[in-house]
């Protein structure tokens, strides 16, 4: 038993380290301004992890994204590199992490931040969809997006908001066993090639046109048998009502 749990605490601590220097590969320009519910998050002025729409004056990322102080929330971002003329910047107000978030297994990975104002709703700006009816199918196509890094091993981000097509895996266990909880749902490519990686953490995976997950974790880059794990928004709709309707 003393083996098996110290295996257990090992490989947990091992796949959140790796996460850290997760590439991707993927190489979709988006359309810009396309996705007009994707945020930048920024740490110091610079991106590190994207977040999504949810509420004019609301964006929901991922707990392990949190940082103490000097963040900003950017909308309506293509290159983050260029003042191009739509971005709206934003303070946070308030920053509120599920309760139940694990670090070390990132069970509950989802956060929302309350910005200094709404956002002004226009062209390139626009809340996504919560799911809040049916159900999600097995292989059904989705889009995951954002300006993490783009080839195998890279180091540095996309300048251009990217996206790429992947499929939803209902069989998410098969590929990682007891790490996955039900509150994660996997995401890739049986092929291998495609996927989110570094910088693109906290960001949307959209299947039918509404949030099904945030980009959350997952061993390598565009692995064919490691998938990224994303957040399974379905379990947080009441959560992310509650929260908005209460602060």
């Amino acid at each position: 038993m003393f083996f098996a749990a110290l295996w257990l605490y090992f490989t947990t601590f091992v796949a959140v380290i790796i996460i850290q220097f997760k590439q991707k590969q993927s190489d979709e320009f988006t359309c810009p301004y396309s996705i007009k519910y994707q945020a930048s998050l920024l740490y110091r002025g610079s991106h590190f992890c994207g977040g999504t729409l949810v509420h004019p004056q609301w964006v929901v990322s991922a707990a392990h994204c949190w940082r103490n102080q000097l963040m900003q929330v950017v909308l309506g971002e293509h290159n983050i590199k260029e003042k191009e003329g739509f971005e709206q910047i934003f303070d946070i107000l308030l920053i509120i992490k599920h309760y139940q978030f694990n670090y070390w297994n990132l069970d509950n990975d989802i956060m929302l931040l309350k910005l200094d104002r709404p956002a002004i709703i226009n062209d390139v700006v626009s809340p996504v969809i919560l799911p809040r009816t049916g159900t999600l199918q097995s292989f059904a196509r989705c889009t995951v997006s954002g300006w993490g890094v783009t080839w195998v091993y890279g180091q540095s981000l996309s300048d251009q908001l990217m996206s790429v097509d992947v499929d939803y895996f209902a069989d998410c266990w098969y590929y990682y066993y007891f790490r996955i909880t039900n509150n994660m749902i996997c995401a890739g490519s049986t092929a291998g090639g495609k996927d989110s990686c570094q910088g693109d953490s906290g960001g949307p995976l959209i299947c039918n046109g509404v949030l099904e997950g945030i980009v959350s974790w997952g061993i390598g880059c565009a692995y064919s048998f490691y998938p990224g794990v994303y957040s399974k928004v379905r379990n947080y709709v009441s959560w992310i009502d509650w929260a908005i309707q209460n602060s």
